[in-house]
């Protein structure tokens, strides 16, 4: 019976009743000790097994927490026949974790995993498809117990599938500590105190006096743990000696208790809490080896601390265990773990009371520990293997030796996500060396901590200082990333140099050389060089194996250049193959950002809705990976699309307050907006703020060129055009981009006044797919022709540009169009609000998924294609159908999904 639940109780009935009804939801208990969120978990048990409810749980248990997946093999173990119904990369990861399909067999606590995945969220998606699945055949409530103990693998892949379920019948519901567990997103209950009412309740049949239950009732603060801990028989009643934690009196009460226990009985109890997973085999081979034995827990059950059954024993309360180990002498715990190491069975068992066992330099111990690390590695637990790699540190006698492992340690906690610890076990490393060859071994490390934490000019001085000078196999990676880093973040310097270090070394790289061209102004031996680094890998794109060399670094460089020189071309068929890569691989993590890549490519061309799709799914992911960092950049990538429609609240909120490239970004479309809405005075001070400072390189590219250039010739100010028209003419003359050379015309034009620019631009567009663009230069030689009083000539060009604005929602540039066309004397309809498209009441994620059906791919193919479940696919199409009036995929072969 639960009192003073009644709150809590009905939330989680809410959320089990959701997940009957189709609607999945997580829900967080958070609180101290004691409080009853175990008591909780229990009832739900209950609850849903009398509804028909399946239920699967796990609890976190705390000598586990640095053991990879530890959790998850708890909680999937019982399901693991269903493991054929997921996709094969995501069965894969799932097979790695569990210790079957290809690892050694120790049941995913200590296989190597060679078939699993190296992207740390893949198997939150597998463990997200996992639930969908057995949800088919009925609602499922996950009850996870002490989430603060789950080891970081199998907490991030809960959480992910968490946030990522929707419309699969699943519930999960977690019960954490204060401390730790941070799970973002979910929402949280915090079961409260215990009204004195309640708390009379509980004691009522615990046989106290009205004195001393007064005094338990003041002392326990309303936590019932304290509150049947206090009404011991055998606890003397006192009242606690200043503000200490409630816990921290509970578990002095407990040591208390311990203490009066048999020698063996405490010795018993040791093993048992040092053990932590209740193996009874185990526990009973080690103590028969220190001379103790079950008989020996006698008085510890009696007094209800432990729990025996035929196949475990575990503690009443994790406090206990607490106050067991605690209260031991160092002597005897290592006396336990010895013990204990000497009869594990499996290699990460006896790998971690080794450890525990060991208080001095151990190299044979640190290499065991590094290769339990590697494992980690191995199926993407990379938090699990950053702190094996950490510990193995530490008991490396070496300085240099260490200092190489806190490095590696570093990496693999940068690549979980923890960028300020990483930076901590790099600061560790640098102080335990002394000579520069040895140091640069860190240089990428610390580069690619001090990027992820928003620093990328130290990033690019790191790489650029620290690249080994003999080296040029190692340096050019280095000094790529640097000159990328640099580029992004405005420090020309560092191109230069990492151009200058390639020369003294007599080596060539075309993307660091073209870029250190480019930064002084030399499109004319810059773009053909990033041309080269671009062209190289095109041809076979599509067709890598898994594993090359393209994969990774390379292919982004590769994208990175052709969005610089603005082939439009190159970036789609590089960004969109990279994507497909990631889709095929289930690799959710790297996918935001090449989905920003996406994105600029279709807002170039004027595919808007697929852009507002791309990021809408970056963004998700993002979130749901636990990158919220990346969010605002993600959206100022949209900033385009909302001055092109002259959305100027959205426009400003997107374009946001970004730092580096991403401010670039936003302030080109803050320009835009400006420019479309006759604000030209603040379009020619925006930019020309920026060419003064360390952006300056990006105020070269074309888009911003020519915003400069039109702002300032209808400023009546034609020499501030001269500048920018001048570097926008070399650009596009080096560049060969047809849709770069119609816009350099389309700015001559505007100063020179000659219809021959006019018409060359046009030529160029119709080699090229950038509508908006084309639609600005219609709109202007529509203009000139009528200021011409050529107004019969003029309607044509005005009428296509008018035809683009208005499906691309261009709203001021649609105005404008339409006043130049009245000017003409042709006569324009009044606008009348446009028939609703069907599709834009389709959200992005909708839209997706119906094109996808209709091109033929089920719902299991798109539920891994957009990493969601097939029952969240057929929720999107059934309300997507009923959007577009249709009721079947047949009919979608016959809608325009553009």
């Amino acid at each position: 019976m639960l009192y003073g639940r009644a709150g809590e109780q009905a939330a989680i009935e809410d959320l089990v009743n959701a997940a009957r009804t189709g609607r999945s939801g997580g829900l967080v208990l958070r609180g101290e000790p004691g409080i009853g969120k175990s008591a909780l978990l229990d009832w739900a048990a209950e609850y849903c097994t009398g509804i028909g409810v399946r239920v699967l749980r796990v609890t976190g248990i705390e000598a586990e927490a640095d053991l990879a997946f530890a959790g998850l093999v708890q909680l999937l173990w019982p399901v693991q026949e269903h493991l054929d119904a997921l996709p094969p990369a995501q069965a894969a990861a799932l097979r790695a974790v569990l210790g079957s399909g290809g690892s050694d067999g120790l049941g995913g606590l200590g296989g190597s995993g060679g078939s699993g995945a190296r992207d740390r969220f893949l198997s939150g998606l597998a463990v997200m498809t996992l639930l969908a699945h057995l949800a088919d055949d009925g609602p499922l409530l996950c009850l996870v117990d002490d989430a603060h103990w789950l080891d970081p693998a199998t907490a991030e892949a809960l959480l992910f599938a968490a946030r990522r379920l929707t419309e699969e019948k699943v519930a999960l519901l977690f019960a954490a500590r204060e401390e730790g567990f941070a799970a973002a997103g979910l929402p949280e209950i915090r079961p409260s105190r215990l009204s004195q009412e309640d708390a009379e309740r509980v004691l009522a049949h615990r046989g106290l006096t009205p004195a001393a239950r007064e005094q338990v009732i003041a002392e326990s603060e309303g936590n019932p743990l304290a509150l049947i801990e206090f009404s011991s028989e055998r606890r003397r009643y006192h009242a606690a000696a200043g503000p200490i934690p409630i816990a921290d009196r509970v578990l002095a009460s407990f040591r208390s208790r311990i203490a009066l226990l048999p020698d063996k009985t405490r010795l018993m109890m040791l093993m048992i809490a040092a053990e932590g997973r209740g193996d009874l085999p185990m526990l009973l081979s080690a103590a028969d080896a220190l001379g103790v034995g079950p008989e020996d827990l006698e008085e510890a059950e009696k007094a209800g601390l432990v729990e025996v059954s035929a196949a475990a024993i575990a503690f009443r309360h994790p406090l206990i265990r607490t106050a067991a180990y605690q209260a031991a002498p160092l002597a005897r715990r290592i006396a336990v773990h010895r013990a204990l190491a000497d009869t594990a069975t499996d290699d990460d068992c006896r790998l971690r009371h080794r450890a525990a066992a060991t208080t001095s330099p151990d190299e044979d111990l640190a290499v065991a520990l590094t290769r339990a690390g590697e494992r980690a590695h191995g199926r993407a637990a990379f938090a699990a293997a950053a702190g094996l790699w950490e510990q193995a540190a530490t008991y490396t006698p070496r300085p240099r030796d260490r200092a190489a492992r806190l490095g590696q340690a570093a990496a693999l906690a940068l690549s979980s996500g923890h960028a300020d610890h990483a930076a901590t076990l790099v600061g560790q490393a640098e102080d335990l060396l002394n000579d520069p060859t040895s140091l640069v071994t860190l240089t990428e490390v610390r580069a690619a901590v001090e990027f992820e934490r928003g620093k990328g000019r130290s990033a690019a001085r790191l790489l650029l200082e620290g690249c080994p000078p003999a080296d040029p196999v190692r340096a050019v990676p280095m000094l790529r990333t640097a000159a990328g880093y640099a580029w992004i973040c405005g420090e020309a310097e560092v191109i230069r140099g990492a151009a200058a270090r390639l020369t003294a070394m007599g080596t060539q790289d075309p993307m660091i050389q073209g870029l250190a061209h480019l930064v002084d102004d030399d499109y004319a031996r810059g773009l053909p060089l990033l041309a080269q680094f671009v062209a190289h890998p095109l041809p076979d794109v599509t067709g890598q194996a898994p594993g090359s060399l393209l994969e990774g670094a390379t292919i982004r460089w590769a994208a990175f250049c052709a969005m610089v020189m603005a082939d439009d071309d190159a970036a789609a068929a590089l960004a969109g193959a990279e994507v497909a890569r990631l889709r095929r691989q289930s690799l959710v993590g790297a996918l935001p950002q090449v989905l920003q890549d996406l994105t600029g490519v279709h807002v170039q061309a004027g595919r808007h809705r697929d852009a507002e799709a791309c990021i809408a799914e970056a963004v998700e992911l993002a979130r749901h990976t636990g990158m919220h960092q990346r969010v605002p950049r993600l959206h100022s990538v949209l900033a385009r699309v909302a001055a092109i429609e002259g959305d100027e609240q959205r426009c400003v909120r997107l374009a946001g307050d970004q730092p580096d490239a991403g401010g670039m970004t936003g302030l080109t479309a803050l320009c835009l907006l400006d420019l479309g809405y006759g604000r030209y005075d603040r379009v020619l001070e925006r930019l020309e703020a920026a060419a003064r400072g360390p952006l300056r390189h990006l105020t070269t590219l074309v888009t911003a060129g020519a915003e400069q250039v039109e702002a300032a010739v209808r400023l009546g100010r034609p020499e501030r055009a001269q500048e920018p028209l001048r570097r926008l003419e070399a650009w596009a003359r080096a560049g060969n981009q047809p849709w770069a050379e119609a816009v350099s015309a389309r700015c001559h034009a505007l100063l020179s006044d000659d219809e021959d620019d006019y018409l060359r631009a046009l030529a160029a567009h119709r080699r090229t797919n950038r509508p908006f663009e084309q639609a600005r230069t219609e709109l202007v030689y529509g203009e000139w022709l009528r200021r011409a009083r050529r107004r019969t000539d003029a309607r044509t060009p005005l009428r296509a540009a008018l035809q683009t604005f208005e499906r691309l929602r261009a709203a001021p540039w649609r105005a404008r169009a339409e006043a130049e066309l009245k000017a003409t004397g042709e006569s324009v309809p009044a606008a009348q609000p446009t028939a609703a498209d069907p599709l834009d009441r389709l959200t992005p994620q909708e839209l997706q998924v119906v094109r996808l059906a209709r091109d033929g791919s089920t719902s299991r193919e798109i539920a891994a294609h957009l990493f969601l479940s097939p029952r969240t696919i057929e929720h999107h199409l059934y309300r997507a159908y009923r959007k577009l009036g249709i009721r079947s995929r047949r009919e979608l072969a016959h809608l325009d999904l553009t």
